[in-house]
């Protein structure tokens, strides 16, 4: 854009001087240089400050980590590999067998159990037992059946679900393989189907500028020579430089070294992004413009500039 600029005035001024014949001598080029450092330069200080620009921006999604909430042994996966799923679909089994077995002896124990109630109960009535005989088999009668609806509970987690609608990602689980229930260790990655949303990371001394509402426009990089409009859905009230979690340390100004940049939420309203919605993957990296109430005259340049950026996107070069 900076060249643009220059060349358009350095044409402006060669027009000038050819057709009003100024002379050239040591007060007409020092006035036209001068002159075009004071104007280029005017212009490019109220663009950039009144129409601010993020060359860091990208697609984000939500991820949730398939960790399954019992530990097993897998003996099925039918789910495949970045393919729709409906909330509920079947990721993948784990062997039933040993938790059916565990159900089986609770079981058998709380007949014994219950057996046992209906005998102190009898003895009580007949005054041949204690109220406290009757207390303790009621209590692990009642243990029992806690015990059996957890073991049935844990048979049923042995089918792990879909948790959303969406889709898995690289799908390396495989019969035969353990699936331990640790956080740390999650099986699966499943993408949630609710759609990417768009940050742009832009510089804090355009805070003043960046307003919810106000216009702006996205170039991905994967669509070369297309712009989408848009507008501004949320400037975030946080940045991650600034956190502070419980610790044994203290705060000090050397925690984060850089400033950080302002997270912007944008709302791409284009009609025309429904075409390429499938084409553009979570993560593509793209480049946005703002264009604020202030200055609107100059955002012309701001938008000259994006479309420029949009098809040097051609040139892999310059990537």
């Amino acid at each position: 854009m900076d060249l643009l600029l220059i060349l358009t005035y350095s044409a402006f001024c060669i027009a000038i001087f050819k057709i009003f014949k100024i002379p050239l001598n040591k007060w007409s080029v020092p006035t036209a240089v001068l002159g075009g450092i004071f104007l280029i330069g005017s212009l490019i200080l109220l663009m950039n400050f009144n129409h601010p620009y993020s060359e860091m921006s990208r697609q984000y999604f939500v991820t949730t980590p398939i960790v399954p909430n019992v530990t097993g042994q897998v003996i099925e996966v039918p789910v495949k590999g970045n393919k729709l799923l409906n909330k509920g679909d079947v990721l993948f089994r784990l062997d039933p067998e040993p938790f059916q077995n565990k159900i089986d002896s609770i079981k058998a124990r709380l007949v014994g159990a219950q057996a046992d109630y209906q005998r102190a109960k009898i003895l009580l009535s007949r005054k041949a037992g204690s109220k406290r005989d009757l207390d303790i088999a009621n209590a692990k009668a009642n243990d029992l059946k806690a015990q059996l609806a957890q073991a049935n509970y844990e048979l049923k987690q042995t089918i792990v679900r879909a948790p959303d609608k969406g889709y898995v990602v690289q799908v390396a689980l495989r019969p035969g393989m353990r699936a331990a229930s640790l956080p740390l260790r999650p099986v699966m990655v499943f993408v949630s189907g609710e759609g990417h949303y768009l940050i742009g990371w832009f510089r804090q001394n355009s805070l003043l500028r960046l307003k919810v509402g106000y216009e702006a426009e996205v170039a991905f990089d994967g669509i070369p020579g297309t712009v989408f409009s848009g507008e501004i859905q949320m400037v975030m009230p946080a940045l991650a430089e600034g956190q502070v979690q419980p610790s044994g340390n203290l705060i000090n100004p050397y925690m984060a070294p850089r400033p950080g940049r302002i997270p912007v939420l944008i709302n791409i309203t284009d009609p025309r992004y429904e075409a390429f919605a499938d084409q553009i993957p979570g993560g593509a990296y793209a480049q946005v413009a703002v264009y604020s109430d202030h200055f609107s005259h100059v955002a012309i340049m701001r938008k000259i500039l994006l479309r420029m950026a949009a098809w040097l996107n051609y040139l892999f070069p310059f990537h």
